[in-house]
């Protein structure tokens, strides 16, 4: 069987890097192995799902270049999901549990108190059939919880390798709140054995519910997929990002003009004993995909990264990657101020800066006026600049800075930018001497 594995985000926000980082590590192992990328929308929180979102993730994931190859909604599978709640119920692994959330945290405040662990006490299962019909005739409606075997459970984690985790520390997990919707733990289990998934990828803060998952696969007659949980990402000081994910969405790192493959060269190195480099596809990430190097540390996330890697992006663009987002920039300006750009758009700056209309900072207006009587008389060329820069300088006596930097601010209003040689032959030969003139 080919390998599937899926992304299986809830349609509740915005996709942040942590969401996106999760995507990326998924696809990556997919397109290298040759199998199925799944995008799951889990939106059974229909209070708090919305089309919209869903939308919003799927534009995001496109921007990215992580096309899927088949999807689903949980909200279409509601039937699959009811007849797995009632084999679960036939076989005695889901039993119905009548304590109130009040009395539930006042249960846990006292095994705390005792210094034990607050794990559920399966009072619910020496309910008899009149207790239950008590409960509910005083108004109480079940919520159901999955009876864990209370053994060992083992797996080789492919970022953290051989994990044994005894699910009698663990709570029964609720599988169905009492009034009737599921929490994410079944519906997903039921979902993987459905579709074939056959790796789940996902972060550290999983490895415990993984423990029950396998339990539930088991008593579903599924087989649970490989598992390979990432240490979490940080912040550059080491703070969890979840209070920050809002300002790390990723819809607003597209608004900031950021390049798609700067987010993925990032997020697939960052963690791994590789180093970050700035791709311009997909194809050297998917070569070197290693599980291997993935590393048990925290992952340090450092938005000033994103803005060093774009940089390098950019400067190696090719006019043709760009052409349809700078409308009006030639392909000459675009290879004169690529170089130094920090992202595309500020191609446009420099098209105005050339063609003009623009306000010219006069420094030397006397010195300015007798450059402008040696300007070479046009077509120009990349020769240019250094023809008319010699002479300058051999009848003004002027060099170095005092030689260029006056010319360079009465023709750009720039401190500094692209060499000039590139952006003089661009420039209206009539508005160069009328901005050498304007002192």
């Amino acid at each position: 069987m080919s390998v599937r594995l899926r992304f299986a985000p809830s349609p509740t926000g915005h996709l942040h890097v942590g969401n996106v980082r999760t995507a990326l590590v998924n696809f990556l192992y997919a397109r290298q192995h040759g199998g199925i990328f799944m995008l799951r929308m889990d939106d059974t929180d229909t209070a708090r799902s919305t089309a919209e979102f869903a939308r919003a993730i799927e534009e995001d994931l496109h921007w990215l270049g992580l096309n899927w190859d088949t999807s689903a909604h949980q909200s279409h599978r509601r039937e699959a999901y009811d007849a797995a709640v009632a084999r679960l119920k036939q076989s005695g692994r889901l039993y119905p549990c009548y304590e109130t959330p009040q009395e539930l945290e006042l249960r846990r405040k006292v095994l705390l108190s005792r210094g034990l662990p607050p794990v559920y006490e399966r009072t619910a299962l020496d309910l008899t059939d009149a207790d239950r019909e008590r409960l509910e005739a005083e108004g109480r409606r079940p919520h159901w919880r999955f009876q864990l075997n209370q053994r060992p459970v083992t797996w080789d984690d492919g970022v953290r390798g051989p994990v044994s985790f005894d699910t009698a520390s663990l709570s029964d997990p609720v599988l169905v709140r009492e009034d009737g919707t599921l929490l994410y733990t079944l519906p997903s289990c039921v979902d993987d054995i459905d579709f074939h998934i056959t790796h789940v990828f996902r972060g550290e803060d999983h490895v415990t519910n993984t423990a029950a998952q396998i339990e539930l696969f088991e008593a579903l007659g599924g087989a649970p997929p490989a598992f390979a949980h990432f240490a979490l990402l940080t912040g550059a000081g080491g703070e969890s990002l979840s209070k920050r994910a809002g300002s790390l969405a990723i819809r607003d790192l597209r608004a900031e003009g950021l390049e798609p493959m700067v987010v993925n060269s990032l997020l697939a190195r960052i963690g791994t004993a590789d180093p970050v480099e700035p791709f311009l596809d997909l194809a050297p990430l998917v070569y070197g995909f290693d599980l291997g190097k993935f590393g048990r540390s925290a992952a340090r996330f450092d938005p000033h990264e994103l803005e060093v890697l774009n940089a390098r992006i950019v400067h190696q663009l090719h006019y043709t990657d760009v052409a349809d987002r700078l409308p009006g920039v030639s392909e000459a300006l675009w290879d004169a101020v690529r170089a130094n750009l920090t992202r595309v758009s500020e191609a446009q700056d420099w098209r105005r800066i050339v063609e003009g209309p623009m306000e010219p900072v006069i420094e030397d207006a006397p010195f300015l006026a007798q450059a402008a009587d040696l300007l070479p008389p046009a077509p120009w060329s990349g020769e240019t600049w250094a023809e008319w820069t010699a002479a300058v300088k051999q009848e003004t006596g002027r060099k170095g800075r005092a030689l260029f930097h006056p010319l360079r601010l009465a023709l750009t209003g720039r401190e500094q930018g692209p060499e000039m040689k590139a952006l003089l032959p661009l420039m209206d030969p009539k508005a160069v001497r009328a901005r050498l003139a304007r002192g």
